[in-house]
């Protein structure tokens, strides 16, 4: 480290949409097939039966209508409701650090850079597919990137907690050059027979490359870092108990029960709860830098609910925003975890004038919420 604070810009952004859709139509059938077969089940059994789904209720309660998947076989399959994902060797790509390289090789290249410019590698996603050798670790060796590499994870938060790591080891001379990688495959963790979740997420990836530039250094058409921040705090509102302890709690321990253990929410208590605090952390981030949040040229959101965010922007605005002011990618591609900000920044920001400022805000499980305050140059 030189002792002096750097310039840090956002040089390069990537994003990786698969191909494989569902709509809200073809993911109700399929629940609905289920509930019906498992309705039959429950009525013998003298309990409940699962309420059915439909595409009006996903839409009113989500915004979304399509979501785009990582792998479709399986997942309509009322039998099984799951992705049909091989296992690999292990000594071929894995699957997670496949999905991050082809986002990495997108942002690398919008940057202008190789992975030979690069010096560190975090892999920051809602989900990781194990825990070591770290994917980042891996998505290295297949870029040639020299230097270290780590995994992090802060649920749908997790992008924007790396770029506040990121820029902070940049402007410090920590390091010169941090790729960022955010690869979600979080219908792999999704329980698609849990009416209240079934319809949320879809797949995606995406990466930024942060670097530092020179004291009097321009580079038009990329934005500046000016400022990030994080905070957190406790919620079993949004939660997964799958884990490796969880075997360890089982009496047959060749299976893992799986069923209650995936991701689940209380969804009315997150929409008011993280309403409140995103709001507030808005709020009070801008405030620290002198501006309110009338300043903002767009704002990029975590892509979770398009009424939870038009509620955030009307009360930080006291007006509602429209797609031009904070687009939204969530009706055609579903929350994309932590991979939803970034695409949103990717595809709504080469019309923004030098000077303008924008603000990347993501927030989700934990409760967790981060922040990038950024400038167009």
């Amino acid at each position: 480290m030189d002792g002096l604070m750097h310039r840090v810009i956002i040089s390069g952004i990537g994003v990786e949409i698969p191909q494989a859709t569902i709509s809200n139509d073809e993911l109700v059938e399929s629940f609905n097939a289920w509930a019906d077969i498992e309705n039959i089940r429950r009525e013998a059994a003298g309990q409940e039966p699962i309420k059915r789904s439909d595409s009006d209720f996903i839409v009113y309660a989500s915004g979304v209508k399509n979501r785009h998947v990582h792998t479709l076989d399986g997942i309509l399959d009322p039998e099984r409701m799951t992705p049909r994902i091989a296992p690999r060797a292990d000594d071929v790509l894995s699957v997670e650090a496949e999905f991050g390289v082809a986002s990495a090789r997108e942002a690398l290249a919008h940057a202008g850079l190789t992975g030979a410019d690069i010096d560190m590698v975090i892999c920051a996603a809602s989900h990781q597919q194990r825990p070591y050798p770290a994917i980042s670790i891996e998505i290295q060796k297949e870029l040639g990137i020299e230097g270290a590499a780590f995994d992090m994870s802060l649920g749908c938060s997790s992008a924007a907690a790396a770029l506040h790591v990121a820029f902070n080891l940049v402007r410090s001379g920590g390091q010169k050059r941090v790729l960022i990688v955010t690869p979600e495959i979080i219908t792999g963790h999704l329980n698609f027979r849990d009416r209240q979740t079934h319809f949320i997420f879809g797949d995606a990836s995406v990466a930024m490359v942060v670097e530092a530039i020179g004291p009097k250094e321009t580079r038009p058409g990329r934005f500046e870092m000016l400022d990030t921040r994080n905070w957190t705090q406790f919620s079993n509102n949004i939660r997964t108990n799958f884990g490796f302890l969880l075997r360890a709690g089982q009496e047959n321990t060749s299976v893992v029960e799986m069923e209650g253990n995936m991701i689940k929410q209380v969804g009315n208590k997150v929409f008011k709860e993280v309403t409140h605090a995103a709001h507030r952390f808005i709020t009070a981030f801008l405030a620290d830098h002198g501006m309110t949040p009338s300043d903002i040229r767009r704002y990029w959101l975590h892509q979770a609910n398009a009424r939870m965010n038009a509620m955030i922007l009307k009360l930080a605005l006291g007006h509602d925003a429209d797609h031009d002011k904070a687009p939204m990618v969530l009706e055609r591609l579903g929350n994309t975890a932590a991979a939803g900000a970034v695409i949103a920044l990717k595809e709504n920001h080469e019309d923004m004038k030098a000077g303008d400022h924008g603000l990347i805000c993501a927030f989700g499980a934990g409760y967790s919420i981060g922040g990038a305050l950024v400038r167009m140059m």
